[in-house]
């Protein structure tokens, strides 16, 4: 990692604030009235065990009422609260040795409630946009692969800067890559053995983030994360799919089984779709599926996910420009990495021009958008002239 390249991450920052605000502002009709979404007001969730095990369907998710959330108010002032009992797919975990295969699905799953992404942060910073959001996770990969990090390491840091954005209002361009580079430090003391130092942190910076800014703005973001710092990543749901489709000895189960070559090409289609904010739209463990989906078929997601087409459709959807843009570049080969063991090659996080492939896969979308309209199909739809009237006879 060259000064060069920190200096141009902050170069594209600033150039792309500059292209949106030079660009006429439109309001799109009902805009000023969207409520603007707070990670205080999301609905809570638990997920426990209610049924015998061995049961087809060992778990039920109970909805707790929170105050302002599908609240009504009847005449006498009374607010009323909606419940919902909802059957959570059953565990397709193996039996295990260490631990209860349901406790363990369960435990995953109230994760996946608790941890609340959301893409309207954006909202909440006027001067953000989602393109700067996509150039600084790019530039936290290429920090990732010089300073041979994990994938999860990566994928923890990004769910760490979205979450706390969430929780802000107002974040200045010129501190994102402060927030950023703030969230691979923590990141790297939660998942690597041996992390970066901090001074090394602030060197990638080139100068943007002094060590001690790095250490005052972790301090911001675990008080405004109150520590909650162990979400199930997109990564993490993809391990556990690719380990329950190829397992073979239930004993090992923690010992990677799956093919290391096909690990990394689903991969480099998650490190493309995440950076798209759009991906915020989605749970983690339903955007690992539709990726894992693409590179086998539906049968295989539901057996090692329990997700019905339902819940996993709009998403495969979604991903379709963004699988035939990975399609057409060139196929990720294994990479080995010094001081990694073999077995390892595959856990470790890899960059390329993710931010040109992004651009292709916009503009696929562009164009399916394109053929959808009716503009496209039979031009402008008016009422004929008055002399073109067919007359009843």
């Amino acid at each position: 990692m060259s000064k060069r390249s920190a200096r141009n991450t902050l170069q594209e920052i600033n150039e792309n604030a500059l292209e949106q605000t030079n660009k006429p502002q439109r309001k799109r009709k009902g805009e000023c009235n969207r409520r603007i979404p707070s990670a205080a007001k999301k609905q809570h969730y638990e997920i426990q065990n209610r049924c015998i095990e061995g049961d087809i369907s060992p778990s039920v998710l109970i909805e707790t009422p929170q105050k302002d959330l599908q609240e009504t108010s009847n005449r006498s002032g009374f607010k009323h609260f909606q419940f919902k009992n909802l059957f959570v797919k059953p565990s397709p975990l193996p039996c295990l040795s260490w631990a209860s295969s349901d406790d363990v699905w369960i435990k995953m799953l109230n994760k996946e409630l608790k941890y609340i992404h959301d893409k309207g942060f954006i909202q909440q910073h006027p001067a953000m946009q989602p393109k700067m959001r996509s150039i600084l996770l790019d530039w936290l990969m290429e920090v990732s692969e010089v300073y041979t990090l994990h994938r999860e390491t990566f994928y923890l840091a990004q769910d760490i800067f979205d979450r706390f954005m969430l929780t802000q209002k107002d974040i200045g361009k010129d501190q994102l890559q402060l927030i950023g580079v703030t969230s691979l430090f923590i990141a790297s003391k939660i998942e690597e053995i041996y992390p970066p130092k901090l001074q090394e942190f602030a060197y990638v910076s080139d100068g943007a983030c002094s060590e001690e800014e790095i250490l005052a703005e972790e301090l911001v973001m675990l008080k405004a994360l109150k520590w909650d710092l162990c979400p199930e990543t997109v990564i993490s749901w993809l391990k556990l799919y690719s380990q329950v489709d190829s397992l073979q000895d239930c004993t090992n189960f923690l010992i990677p089984q799956f093919s290391q070559e096909t690990f990394i090409q689903i991969t480099q289609l998650l490190d493309l779709c995440i950076l798209d904010v759009n991906s915020l739209d989605y749970q983690y463990g339903v955007l690992a599926a539709a990726a894992f989906c693409h590179f086998t078929s539906f049968e295989t997601v539901h057996k090692v996910s329990g997700l019905t087409w339902d819940s996993i459709s709009s998403c495969v959807q979604w991903m379709n420009p963004f699988v035939r843009t990975v399609s057409e570049w060139p196929r990720p080969q294994l990479r080995g990495f010094k001081k990694v063991t073999a077995e390892n090659y595959h856990n470790m996080q890899t960059h390329v021009d993710y931010l040109a492939m992004l651009g292709e896969a916009h503009n696929r979308q562009q164009d399916s958008l394109d053929r959808m309209s009716p503009l496209a199909i039979g031009g402008l739809l008016t009422p004929p002239k008055s002399t073109e009237k067919p007359v009843n006879v």
